[in-house]
Parts: C-alpha cells; structure tokens; sequence
C-alpha cells in the first residue's frame, strides 16, 4: 500500500460496483509527486497523494499575492510603471514587461494571474502599502487565518524556491481565491494584448485546459520553477460536480495537463450512487 494515497474506487470483493473504499494504491498513476482533489462544497478530499509534503510552489503563490493586493483596496485603475526592481535577479526569467512601461494595477493583475508575469506581481508587491515586504508580510498573516499552517511566502511571484506549501493548503487557497470575482476572471481569460511604449505585446494564458478538455473553470494557476516542477492548481465543475484539484512537481512540462485529464476521466466514470457514495466515505480537509 503506498502510504499517502486515499483514492474511491469500486470495491471488487463488495455485492455491488457502488461500494467504494478509500485506501488503495494509486490506480490513476499520477505524475505529480504530490496531488489532492477536494469538493469544494463540503471540503471532503476525494482523492489525496503525499498531501502534506511540503514543496516549492512556483507561481501558485500568485493567488495569495492577489488576494492581498485585492484585499488592501487600491484603486484598480492606478497607473503603475515597472521598474528595474521588478527584474528578476534570482533566476534572471523572461519578461516582456520592460522598465518605464506604465499599467494599470487591473491590467498588471490580470498579467500576473492569466500569464504569470513575473514582473508584473513584483510590481504589485512593490505598490502594496507599506511596500514589497508589508505584502509578503501579508501573504503570510492571510495563510495562517486560512489555516495553511505548513505554507511560506518569501516574494510574491513563486521564483524563490522558498515559497513552500503542500497540497493541502493549497486547496484551502484556490478555495479560498473563488470569493475573488477579479481571481475568478483573471486566471481563466484566454488571452489579451497590451500596448506600451509604442509596443503591442499578446499575452495567452498558461492553463492548457482553458483551451478544451472538459473542465469549466472557475480559478486556475500554474507554475514552474528547476525546483518544484510542474504545477497546477485549479477550482471546476465537472458535471455539475465542483471540485478542488492541486497537482505539485509533476515531470514534464505537459504531465499535469495529463494528471488533470485522468481526474477527469474517473470522476466522469463515477455513477450517482458512486458519487454519493465517494462524498459520504471522503474525509473532511483539515
């Protein structure tokens, strides 16, 4: 038995497909190292994989910095220009977003959720009051009143490995991000173009999923760093279904979409009774 695992599937020794037992291997084979599904109504775990190992989390933790940065209340039409402290000097990552371009805090918000621009949640940060270190403060005080007791923020982009959490908490986060109708619209708009200084640069979101597959998402985020992997979290219905899904360090830079596709395949094998069946069986989160 591999230890971790809590997974409802149909038991072969019952009288009938629609008993289910949670404790078995990992029949769907995962790539990501650590996975949970929750239903996001009742905060039952469907389906739980190393849990509560705590990993780097890459651009996930862009959904606490807009939590922040919503909650403070700033106006969403202030302008904001990047500077050279929004250039990333720990991994020296790509951007587009140059020093002197002028936004809005909606439009870099939008940047940093849909596309994950790292220069753009920097700036964020940097416009928080009280400055970048009150909003990692922030982003850290809001994680404790979540009860994402094993998570810690050290930038609000994700490119330090030490933004560390588990897939527990995260699921409390995405859950957590869904109350945003901003976070809700931000990281499931497909695409957008941006203009400054004299430049026209499109922007597409990273969420494969986005672009078919099943899923009608209500938040989404991914990420990657050397150091976590792969990962994806996301909030979507499925039949009617709404469910939790966090995926971390998932190799291959495709496998979590796959992950996610998997999930969804068995819980669309799920019948009514199975269903009701899993959510009745399913452990609370906490």
């Amino acid at each position: 038995m591999a230890p971790g695992w809590a997974m409802p599937v149909p038991h072969p020794a019952a009288p009938g497909a629609g008993v289910l037992r949670l404790w078995l291997r990992d029949p769907l084979e995962l790539h990501a190292a650590s996975a949970l599904v929750m239903e996001a109504r009742s905060h039952r775990v469907l389906l739980r994989k190393n849990a509560s190992v705590v990993r780097p989390i890459a651009s996930l933790t862009k959904l606490m910095t807009a939590e922040v940065v919503l909650d403070a209340h700033q106006p969403m039409n202030q302008w904001i220009t990047i500077t050279r402290a929004d250039i990333d000097t720990l991994k020296w990552s790509e951007s587009r977003l140059r020093p002197g371009m002028r936004f809005t805090r909606a439009k870099l918000l939008q940047l940093a959720l849909m596309s994950s621009e790292n220069r753009a949640a920097h700036a964020l940060a940097r416009h928080y009051p009280g400055g970048l270190a009150a909003c990692i403060r922030a982003m850290n005080l809001r994680a404790r009143r979540l009860g994402m007791l094993h998570t810690r923020f050290v930038d609000p982009t994700g490119l330090s490995p030490s933004n560390r959490s588990d897939a527990h908490d995260l699921a409390l986060l995405v859950d957590s991000a869904t109350a945003y109708p901003v976070i809700r619209d931000d990281t499931t708009h497909v695409a957008t173009v941006v203009q400054s200084q004299g430049l026209t640069l499109p922007y597409r979101n990273s969420d494969h999923l986005l672009y078919g597959g099943g899923w009608h998402m209500v938040v989404s985020k991914t990420g990657f760093i050397n150091e976590a992997g792969h990962c994806l979290a996301f909030d979507a219905v499925l039949r009617g279904r709404q469910v939790v899904v966090v995926l971390l360090d998932s190799w291959g830079p495709y496998n979590q979409f796959v992950d996610a596709m998997q999930i969804r395949d068995w819980l669309r094998e799920q019948s009514p009774q199975q269903w009701a069946q899993l959510r009745w069986r399913a452990p609370p989160l906490h």
